[in-house]
């Protein structure tokens, strides 16, 4: 069974910085590109960014050049480092598995999500 834990979300204050992680299990993580997905209170979910097997990466617009998406294949963890955080990026951020191992491929598996709140 396919499960994928998210962490590090809470209250920044702007400007700041923030790591979430996602811990997966239930298949070869290395053998399937992951994606970062958002959804902020009262609104509809949207892309963040996604990573494939090898470590290619693709990001939003609007993350681009702030946030950075990774992972650790030997530890199955993909993580996203948001700094320089605004309060539009108040959402909950979902860790998300792509159904192959290139970016492009639809999103099979989601986790529970994590609370992101950027406020002062």
């Amino acid at each position: 069974e396919v499960q994928l834990v998210e962490s590090g979300g809470g209250l920044v204050q702007p400007g700041g910085s923030l790591r979430l992680s996602c811990a997966a299990s239930g298949f070869t993580f290395s053998s399937y590109a992951m994606s970062w997905v958002r959804q902020a209170p009262g609104k509809g979910l949207e892309w963040v960014s996604v990573i494939n097997g090898g470590g290619s990466t693709s990001y939003a617009g609007s993350v681009k050049g702030r946030f950075t998406i990774s992972r650790d294949n030997a530890k199955n963890t993909l993580y996203l480092q948001m700094n320089s955080l605004k309060p539009e990026v108040t959402a909950v951020y979902y860790c998300a598995k792509v159904s192959g191992y290139n970016i492009g491929n639809s999103l099979d598996a989601w986790g529970q999500g994590t609370l992101v709140t950027v406020s002062s």
